[in-house]
């Protein structure tokens, strides 16, 4: 059996950092400098899943913000 088709069984924690941009990251893993748990695990699937629900907005925080600031003028 290769790699490919075993059943990936690792569990992987979602995190985000300071721009708000999400990724996942095995949970057995210290994060990556920069990265914070956002609150959620699982499988690789269900990590995705909530990835997509809850970053409607793919733009860096700092550009939101710059954006909104203009708009405002």
């Amino acid at each position: 059996m290769n790699r490919d088709e075993q059943e990936d069984t690792t569990i992987y924690k979602v995190v985000v950092n300071h721009e708000e941009q999400y990724s996942i990251w095995p949970a057995d893993r210290e994060n990556a400098l920069g990265w914070n748990d956002a609150g959620k695990s699982g499988t690789k699937q269900e990590c995705l899943d909530y990835i997509k629900e809850v970053w409607t907005d793919m733009r860096p925080l700092s550009l939101r913000k710059k954006m909104e600031e203009n708009a405002g003028n």
